[in-house]
């Protein structure tokens, strides 16, 4: 089982002030329809050019529309890139909108 938060434990610990980069690995017209708030956009098609991007001394999270794209790449980075900082968003944002901030909107 790969790790992973529900959107109200990133949500937590969002409100805490925690350091936390979000990783969204959908492609862009996704992302410019909706996103969480600070975000960073690497597509999943992008991600292993784009790898470095990922600090490997503050928690990640990965997100993508419904958690499986980026479950996908928590396991590649995991692997490849031997990144044991990463958390993939369950449900992805998607569930973020219908539970935690329903002003993004839901695709």
């Amino acid at each position: 089982m790969l790790p992973e938060l529900t959107p109200e434990d990133l949500h937590a610990r969002l409100q805490r002030g925690e350091d936390i980069q979000l990783i969204d690995v959908r492609q862009p017209e996704e992302y410019a329809y909706c996103r969480i708030g600070g975000s960073e956009l690497i597509p999943l098609s992008e991600l292993a050019s784009r790898a470095e991007e990922i600090d490997p001394e503050r928690p990640a999270v990965l997100i993508c529309h419904h958690g499986v794209r980026s479950m996908q790449a928590l396991a590649y980075l995991q692997h490849r890139h031997q990144l044991t900082n990463l958390l993939n968003l369950r449900g992805g944002i998607h569930a973020w909108s219908t539970r935690v901030d329903p002003n993004v909107p839901v695709y």
